[in-house]
């Protein structure tokens, strides 16, 4: 390239001046002369010096002008996918609108482009939905190359390696970790195809949340099940009830205690304040000595591990009813650092005020709350109120640590209950999802990774 500016530069100024189609008549002009030229070799000689000397001025200019198209169509590919993306973010079921603003930005940015010989880029949503990319490809007219049989140049390469994409990367990328518990609801309700759909949605969750490299920023999860109780882990049982705790007979009825918990009772009900004595969750204690809860349905404290994560969701069962209450706070638990030492080791959650760090609940159901248990740990009617009522103190006291809450109900079927709690319980009214079938609950899912993603262009 410097060569040829070095050889345009130094050439004459009737030289610099002519138009293409006059150097192209003057180079003709001098081989026919030479053809005649009795001295011959001499002519002839400074006929092909001529003539390179008059493509590598051509050239030069050709390759300005596609080095300067190209920067730009680049440029305005970066912000079209941005474009795209930002507005993927925003509303991931609106694919339609995205590639449209991806392709207003586009074209706005490549008004002042020099004129193109075609354009076929075009843009659309990738990678799941998770990403934001250009495809296709423009090309310009090379006038004086075409001597040399190259009649135009394509502005991006051959490789495709240069297309711009913009990805949607939950966390690492925009320097922040992030911990998120999943309440998941494995009640009787859910049977059949509903718990087919969760386990979808939250495979699909799972892989956009959790990133490979987890050097500097982390991404960890936990999986929440509940029904009618819940299953802790049974290595933290003990010290999150107390040991030994004693049967109880109840209408002559022996109640026997069983390793799934309940609500808490006392002044720390709503609270997250470590267990211990006076702040112990309340042991369930039942006439057949078994939980509700089956052992595939333990919690799973946070983890990064997509292996464990994949594994916990694949064996969801369902049985029983529906204590919301109970997952919405074990879910708060399980984000909680006061209850970090309880939980196997490397599971506990940090600091609420880590630096660079999201905590994030999602609470889904099927339905409304209709299950609370007495201060024995028995199902009945509870001091602490009904579950709909201790999930809404449970959910403000979430928020008031600075836990952003996105609440999914699922085929909830106008159920104004229901959709009320959710409604109250999540960050703002955005935060909430009414989810008719399985796309739909795989798209509000998706939705969230979304909105907590930060979004950069990846090439």
């Amino acid at each position: 390239m410097f060569a040829l500016r070095a050889q345009n530069r130094d050439a004459t100024p009737d030289v610099r001046r002519m138009s293409s189609t006059r150097l192209i008549k003057r180079l003709g002009d001098v081989l026919e002369d030479a053809r005649h030229d009795t001295s011959g070799n001499v002519a002839v000689l400074f006929a092909l010096m001529l003539m390179v000397m008059l493509l590598g001025i051509g050239g030069a200019v050709d390759f300005g002008r596609w080095l300067h198209a190209r920067r730009q169509t680049i440029s305005a590919m970066d912000a079209a996918v941005l474009a795209g993306g930002r507005a993927l973010q925003l509303n991931s079921k609106d694919t339609a609108g995205a590639i449209a603003a991806a392709t207003k930005y586009y074209q706005d940015n490549i008004k002042t482009r020099i004129p193109v010989k075609s354009d076929d880029i075009t843009f659309a949503p990738t990678d799941n939905g998770t990403a934001f990319s250009a495809s296709g490809n423009a090309y310009i007219a090379t006038p004086i190359l075409a001597l040399a049989n190259i009649n135009e140049m394509p502005l991006i390469n051959a490789a495709k390696t240069e297309y711009s994409k913009a990805q949607l990367q939950v966390g690492g990328n925009a320097e922040m970790s992030i911990e998120i518990a999943l309440m998941a609801d494995t009640s009787g309700s859910m049977q059949g195809q509903k718990i087919r759909d969760l386990k979808d949605a939250a495979e699909d969750l799972v892989d956009i949340v959790i990133w490979d490299d987890q050097s500097q920023y982390t991404s960890k999860m936990a999986i929440v099940p509940f029904s009618a109780d819940m299953r802790p882990p049974a290595s933290m049982l003990d010290a999150v009830r107390g040991s030994n705790p004693p049967n109880i007979i109840k209408s002559g009825k022996t109640y026997r205690p069983v390793p799934c918990v309940v609500e808490r009772i006392g002044t720390e009900k709503f609270t997250d304040a470590p267990p211990g004595p006076g702040q112990y969750v309340t042991t369930e204690r039942q006439t057949n000595s078994s939980c509700t809860q089956p052992a595939s349905d333990t919690i799973t404290p946070l983890t990064n591990s997509k292996t464990a994560l994949h594994a916990a969701i694949n064996g969801l069962t369902i049985a029983g009813s529906t204590a919301g209450h109970l997952g919405t706070a074990w879910s708060w638990y399980a984000l909680s650092p006061n209850w970090a030492p309880y939980w196997p080791s490397g599971s506990g959650a940090q600091a609420y005020d880590a630096p660079k760090l999201m905590k994030i609940a999602i609470l889904m159901t099927d339905g409304e709350y209709n299950t609370q248990y007495t201060a024995d740990g028995i199902s009945g009617t509870s001091p602490n109120g009904d579950s709909n009522t201790q999930a809404r103190a449970l959910c403000d006291g979430m928020k008031a640590q600075g836990i952003t809450v996105y609440t999914v109900g699922f085929q909830l079927g106008g159920n104004q209950t229901a959709i009320g709690t959710l409604n109250y319980c999540a960050t703002t009214p955005g935060h909430f999802y009414d989810a008719d079938d399985g796309e739909q609950l795989k798209s509000a899912f998706r939705d969230i990774a979304l909105k907590i993603s930060s979004l950069y262009l990846s090439r």
